[in-house]
């Protein structure tokens, strides 16, 4: 990026608008509403993401404005620019998945295009879902001008007629419950009425919620930005202060390598590890690290980390709670003072943050808990308030104590544990490696029951997801059975595909408690049970999992960290010999480029072109 930050004692814009030479471009800007007054003012990149066929982003153009105003206000020129969003549930199913994570880098290229060809002296980013929290995090890694993120917030969990809390997940799990004759079509349809009420990024603890939350430890986001809901008039607040802080980071030329060092990649794995988020957050964590120069960060340095965290939140699809228990219970600063104060030492408290403060700082300030304050039931949304009402009828119908009801299913102060009480000792997602993934695979421990964390069964093989839901809902799988899908790496989807359907299937049929999958693909961050993924090297790069037969044993042990198939070297040596590699599956278009140039998942899947 040489070249193209100005010189010492002057703004980067400067050279789109200072001098005679510029009487062009500074006529261009007047034709978009730029004025002479304006000439001397930062100018400001309103980088947003809004798409009418996301529910995470349709609402960001009015956000976009709002902070716009702001930052007007705030003594900046803002000036707004789109990104491509997709939308993963919609996406998801069908071919489209393919283009999703490949996504990733084109907002990270379009980004970085923008900022760069107008020589923009800071930016606000507006995202909200998967693949474009991590697209932009790269971009500001990677062109290390002032950036600040704020989100467009989590979606309130939906609540049925008869006060029965659903999410997206819901929906996806009724699939399966459908094909079982469990629920019938209306009670289907109503999941699919009610599961997803509002704006917002989906309201579990999936990959755009989990990398929002992220943004806060990373220290590139505001305090409230991955918990604060998309419909709180808090949300407005949240704009106001990111619009003049950005002028802040500006004038101080604090920028996002400033930021987002090793340490602080440290810090965003521990709340990772904390909260069982995606583990989607891996693969995007490393692309972010990589575009940053931080080569430090890597999978072993996660599974470092994994093994001091203890996992003291669970949220949908791992329990009954939602991103609104979170917020009620503190946010993501009262999660990081519990393990502060839980595990001394283990939280990197001087990196610097957006706020100008080091995390440290804003914990002190924002942790509620740490202040001795209580939570109040009103900080949930409308629909968990209902959800409320509802537990406490039906208590006093069935004769059970309401405070039992409320504390068991809807308690958010529990949401948020000690470490004394932690769901476990060690993090929410663990690092596998064996002779079936030697450059590691990765599972969210969060989500697995009690006994399915080791397992031994022979594998179900498909070749694609496509394959997959047809075989588990045509009863292919068995209780025991360990079902491997392959050939959907980055390279041999390509595009890595997110697989929350057939997961879901397997739970909705009854085989989440007996049933492991393992893949080279990747889940959603709604995926729950003993699902491996990322599991490298991948099928269509010569990786174990390519080898395996149907039948054979298929090893899991995730206390130990181990996923092995019981063969012998001289075996899988064998079976290699007989291996060719499959013909890429895209010959034009973009998803031929990806394929010629996307690295492993061990990588974070970023692309290489030498």
């Amino acid at each position: 990026m040489d070249g193209l930050n100005g010189k010492v004692g002057t703004m980067r814009s400067d050279q789109v608008k200072k001098g005679k030479e510029r009487a062009p471009h500074r006529s261009l800007l007047k034709a978009c509403g730029v004025t002479d007054a304006d000439m001397g003012k930062p100018f400001i990149a309103i980088v947003n993401s809004h798409v009418d066929v996301v529910p995470g982003h349709v609402h960001l153009d009015k956000v976009g404005e709002c902070v716009k105003q702001y930052v007007r206000e705030a003594g900046g020129v803002p000036l707004m620019f789109n990104t491509i969003g997709v939308d993963d549930g919609i996406a998801m199913g069908h071919a489209g998945m393919k283009y999703s994570l490949p996504s990733r880098e084109l907002i990270a290229d379009c980004v970085e295009t923008m900022i760069q060809a107008h020589c923009f002296d800071g930016m606000v980013c507006i995202p909200n879902c998967d693949k474009i929290i991590p697209g932009m995090l790269m971009a500001a890694g990677r062109i290390n001008v002032p950036a600040i993120f704020v989100s467009g917030g989590p979606m309130e969990a939906g609540r049925t007629p008869s006060g029965k809390v659903v999410d997206l997940i819901s929906v996806f799990q009724g699939i399966g419950e459908h094909q079982q004759g469990k629920i019938s079509d209306a009670e289907l349809k109503e999941l699919e009425d009610y599961a997803c009420p509002t704006c917002g990024s989906c309201s579990g603890l999936f990959t755009a919620n989990s990398m929002n939350c992220l943004s806060e430890a990373l220290g590139m986001a505001l305090p409230g930005n991955g918990t604060i809901l998309a419909t709180s008039d808090d949300r407005r607040e949240l704009y106001r202060k990111a619009a003049y802080q950005i002028l802040e980071l500006v004038k101080r030329d604090l920028k996002p390598r400033d930021i987002m060092t090793a340490d602080a990649f440290d810090n965003a794995m521990v709340l990772d590890l904390a909260m069982g988020g995606s583990t989607n957050t891996v693969l995007h964590l490393l692309a972010i690290a990589y575009e940053a120069g931080i080569t430090s960060f890597d999978m072993k340095r996660m599974g470092e980390l994994a093994s001091q965290v203890p996992n003291i939140c669970k949220v949908s699809p791992s329990s009954a709670y939602h991103m609104e228990d979170i917020q009620a219970a503190g946010g993501i600063t009262t999660m990081l003072g519990e393990i502060r104060r839980g595990r001394p030492g283990l939280l990197k408290e001087n990196c610097l943050t957006v706020t100008g403060k080091t995390i440290g700082e804003n914990i002190d300030e924002c942790d509620i808990r740490g202040r001795g304050e209580k939570i109040q039931t009103v900080g949930l949304s409308q629909a968990k308030r209902s959800a409320l009402s509802f537990a406490t009828e039906r208590a006093a119908k069935d004769g059970a104590p309401v405070t039992a009801v409320l504390e068991k299913s809807f308690d958010p102060f529990d949401c948020i544990r000690t470490a004394e009480k932690a769901y476990s000792q060690s993090g929410g997602l663990a690092m596998l490696y064996g002779n079936l993934a030697p450059e590691g695979s990765v599972v969210k421990t969060a989500g697995v029951s009690p006994e399915m964390l080791r397992h031994e069964g022979p594998a179900v093989i498909f070749d694609s997801q496509e394959e997959a839901c047809e075989g588990i809902l045509g009863g292919k799988v068995k209780d025991g059975d360990v079902v491997v899908i392959r050939h959907e790496g980055p390279k041999g989807g390509p595009g890595m595909q997110e697989m929350l359907s057939p997961t879901s299937y397997i739970v909705g049929m009854g085989l989440g408690k007996t049933c492991a999958l393992i893949t080279d693909g990747r889940f959603s961050g709604g995926t729950a049970g003993a699902c491996i993924g990322h599991v490298s090297p991948e099928a269509a790069a010569g990786g174990p999992i390519g080898l395996l037969e149907p039948g054979d044993i298929i090893q899991i042990d995730i206390p130990a960290g181990k996923l092995d198939v019981k063969l012998s070297d001289a075996k899988l040596s064998e079976r290699r010999k007989k291996w060719k590699a499959p013909a890429p599956r895209y010959t034009s278009g973009w998803l031929a480029k990806y394929t010629s140039m996307a690295t492993s998942a061990a990588q974070g899947g970023v692309l290489k072109w030498s």
